[in-house]
């Protein structure tokens, strides 16, 4: 065999078999491309096919630099070389042996035998295209230049458009307004008022109202179209969503100026809208003024819940008020200018929320709720078998979210200030008829005055930058504890907001020392435009590595179209085995099911058959000044109040106090120390846990 060339080449097979390493021979004089399994196979005369090059056509890919096809016989064949050198090699010597025994095909078959003439005339042809080829492009760079000019113009064309598209989103802004307006409006005589009335924050419902259409009669109740009209029109300020850090107080005003300048503008557009001719002038402060309760004795009120004097917690939560589920319909006109300031996938730090979406409490105390059943939290140390404990830790966890929303209307929790913390506890419910047995509190532990049976929680926010919230629980009694910390990140997703928390926890069961590593899904805020609610998403795992238990849990998002909310999967795993030995699955808001290896078929949990067992805290004045509650408590009676400017400046006043303290510590060069919790590693771990306490009283 007299070849001029051989070396590797992949051959493609089939879809199943794909690129195939083959060694290739060409053969120069026999116009025949040789190919074999191996160098060695090749050596042994053991061909596995050949490609006739006579009459073959060679292509080639031009985004690919390495494939090549030779077709002939009706047949392509597909070949990759190392690289683009390797191939020009290759097409060089197959062009060469194709066009041989291509002309000693045509000799054989009409006996011509081209001269220098034929060539001399196919030279004057190629000569003649490339000159028509050479016009052809100078016409195509004369319509380039052409283009260039028109490119100017489109681009002055997109400018004008994206200010176009601006200016629409703030007709509809306006257009919700008129809309929300023209359906409250009772009476034709409506006096025209300001924004405020749009928001609804201030309207009162009939006891038999139902938030829309016209109430049942009411004693001692005015009408909405009676009610009078408050003189702001937007509030000075409105709430940050900030997750990493507060605004600098030059920052904060120039907000508040840009942000009043437009509603202004808003609200004349809307008095246009409702009533043109209109001439009623506004009402004065004396005139539109609700009569405010007595800020000590609404405190009071909400706060003690009809505990007595001799109890020193109480079981109230500012959320059982009324209100705290209201649609934010009416509130769209403002949402839409919030999404006219973000784009997709933009972090919510720098944007400003409006305060009606505020929840009535503290970051730091929602995270109390993953103990609305310490029944659940504490019985886990009652298993006998580590395969019972992990079942019952994955029961735990997952009756831990439902308890976090009141209501169907998503709200966020206030951002907790730098060195602000949380206390509470929960007292067992009794398994017995009988009046469960006074026990005598505890003197130490993260809640002294609890007793020994009940789950003590501990919450303070560790660090600023980024926002990090450590939190601890016991029972001394159940020699059993949680130690966890979380930061969020939260991003604009179009319709949603997306946060992502980032920590983990961990549940010790000290009687056993093993300790269960567990983290926690993503949340999602759907359906800003309208009626806010909340899902979780991603994948968790729970783990013990002394028992080698685990467990893997899916919070599933809904589907754009169809699926169900709220949708959870998990399954527990045995020590070293791939197969689950039990699959849940189910809505973490409602009823879960568990199937068993053996094939039996369980109810694993009903939240809405468990009851929430209430928290208790401390009495408002009994509470220190950096506890959540006391912290809070000026934003959460006007928040109660619908007196959203109060509430903003509250706000903004315990904003301001934390920069002028960050400022005084940088100042003096000073690390801010923590209150209740130390930074190990990368965990944030509680000082005096019921391991280390119970280890001192042993020695």
């Amino acid at each position: 065999m007299a070849s001029i060339m051989e070396g590797p080449l992949s051959k493609w097979t089939n879809v199943m078999k794909g690129w195939q390493y083959r060694w290739f021979v060409l053969d120069y004089n026999a116009g025949l491309l040789s190919y074999y399994t191996s160098k060695d196979k090749m050596m042994r005369g053991s061909r596995r096919g050949c490609v006739r090059l006579r009459g073959a056509v060679i292509g080639i890919d031009d985004e690919d630099d390495s494939t090549f096809t030779i077709t002939v016989d009706q047949k392509t064949f597909h070949f990759q070389a190392r690289d683009a050198d390797e191939r020009e090699k290759w097409i060089h010597a197959l062009e060469g042996t194709i066009l041989r025994h291509t002309l000693q095909l045509r000799e054989a078959e009409t006996g011509f035998v081209p001269s220098v003439q034929d060539f001399d005339k196919k030279l004057a042809e190629a000569d003649a295209y490339l000159q028509i080829l050479i016009d052809q492009l100078k016409v195509g760079l004369d319509v380039y230049n052409s283009f260039l000019f028109f490119l100017q113009k489109i681009e002055n064309l997109k400018e004008t458009t994206c200010s176009m598209v601006e200016s629409i989103k703030h007709c509809i802004v306006l257009l919700q307004i008129a809309k929300v307006c023209k359906s409250d409006q009772r009476p034709s005589t409506l006096p025209v008022g300001p924004i405020v009335t749009v928001m609804g924050s201030l309207q009162t419902p009939t006891p038999n109202s139902t938030g829309s259409g016209p109430s049942g009669p009411s004693s001692g109740v005015a009408s909405p179209a009676h009610i009078p009209i408050p003189s702001h029109s937007v509030p000075d300020f409105s709430y940050s969503s900030s997750e990493d850090e507060f605004y600098d107080a030059d920052e904060f005003y120039q907000r508040q100026s840009n942000f009043e300048m437009q509603t202004q503008w808003a609200v004349k557009s809307y008095s246009f809208f409702i009533s043109p001719a209109s001439s009623a002038s506004p009402l004065t402060n004396e005139e539109t003024a609700l009569k405010r309760p007595d800020t000590t004795e609404s405190l009071n009120s909400s706060m003690s819940n009809g505990t007595t004097d001799a109890d020193p917690f109480d079981s109230h939560d500012d959320r059982d008020d009324d209100g705290e589920g209201e649609s934010v319909e009416e509130h769209k006109s403002v949402i839409m200018h919030l999404l006219s300031q973000v784009r997709l996938g933009m972090d919510l730090t720098k944007v400003v929320l409006p305060t009606f979406i505020l929840e009535r409490r503290s970051l730091l105390e929602m995270y109390a709720d993953f103990f609305a059943h310490p029944d659940l939290f504490v019985s886990i140390t009652e298993q006998p078998e580590p395969r019972e404990r992990m079942v019952q830790v994955l029961k735990w966890y997952l009756s831990a979210f439902h308890a976090g929303r009141k209501g169907s209307v998503a709200k966020k929790p206030y951002n907790p200030i730098l060195g602000e913390v949380f206390y509470c506890h929960w007292d067992l419910p009794s398994e017995s008829e009988e009046p469960p047995q006074h026990t005598e509190p505890v003197s130490d532990g993260p809640v002294p005055g609890a007793s020994s049976n009940s789950v003590c929680f501990v919450a303070e926010q560790v660090s600023h930058h980024p926002p990090i919230s450590a939190f601890y629980a016991e029972c001394l009694g159940k020699k059993i504890q949680f130690n966890a910390h979380i930061w969020t990140k939260s991003k604009f997703l179009g319709m949603s907001i997306g946060v992502h928390n980032i920590g983990q926890g961990c549940v010790s069961c000290l009687e056993y020392d093993e300790h269960y590593i567990l983290t926690f899904p993503n949340g999602y805020g759907r359906s800003i435009l309208t009626v806010p609610w909340v899902e979780l998403g991603g994948e968790c795992n729970i783990s013990c590595s002394k028992s080698g238990y685990s467990a893997n849990i899916v919070f599933h998002t809904k589907p754009f179209y169809g699926g169900k909310k709220h949708r959870i999967t998990a399954e527990i795993f045995a020590p070293n085995d791939k197969k689950s030995f039990c699959s849940i699955e189910g809505e973490w808001n409602g009823v879960m099911y568990a199937k068993w290896a053996t094939g039996e078929n369980t109810v694993f949990i009903d939240t809405k058959r468990i009851g929430i067992i209430k928290k208790k805290v401390r009495k408002l004045e009994d509470q220190l000044d950096y506890e959540s509650r006391r912290l809070w408590k000026d934003v959460t009676l006007n928040l109660k109040l619908k007196d959203i400017d109060a509430a903003t400046e509250a706000k903004h006043g315990l904003e301001e106090k934390q920069r002028s303290e960050a400022r005084d510590r940088k100042a003096k060069e000073q690390q801010w120390e923590t209150r209740l919790f130390h930074e190990d590693g990368e965990c944030w771990v509680y000082d005096e846990p019921l391991l280390k306490r119970l280890a001192s009283q042993r020695h």
